[in-house]
């Protein structure tokens, strides 16, 4: 007997180069994977934004070798969507406070402002740190 069809797996993961235009990419592998999923528009945008203020952390603070990659994964559970930019370098984020002058220093205030919970924390492997944010799925009204 056949039972009911699961779900389609809402888990996805990209490699992607440690390049500033990784960054673009990230968004619109996003963008189209949050429309499969089905994500309210709302949400969707303020994930979109803050994967690419990760990514654009992991590409440009992370001094390490170069060929190493970001990996971006996305997870919906639990009414959640959890986004995690990993990258090569143990360094942990630190949010700083930026003045009006500078140009950069916002990401993660804008993190903590827009997520519902993130965090970072070293990778398993032993190799390198995951940053990671979640969003609270609420159905469109």
């Amino acid at each position: 007997m056949n039972g009911p069809t699961p779900p389609l797996p809402m888990d996805i993961e990209w490699r992607l180069p440690r390049h500033p235009r990784s960054v673009g990419r990230a968004r619109t592998l996003l963008r189209e994977q949050v429309r499969t999923w089905q994500i309210p528009e709302a949400q969707a945008e303020v994930a979109v934004l803050l994967l690419s203020e990760l990514v654009t952390n992991a590409c440009r603070h992370a001094r390490v070798s170069p060929g190493r990659e970001v990996r971006a994964r996305c997870v919906v559970r639990d009414e959640k969507l959890r986004v995690e930019v990993s990258d090569a370098s143990e360094v942990m984020p630190q949010p700083r406070q930026a003045t009006a002058e500078d140009e950069s220093g916002r990401g993660l205030a804008l993190i903590a402002a827009l997520a519902d919970a993130w965090d970072a924390h070293p990778r398993a492997c032993g190799i390198g740190k995951t940053v990671w944010f979640e969003l609270k799925l609420i159905a469109a009204t």
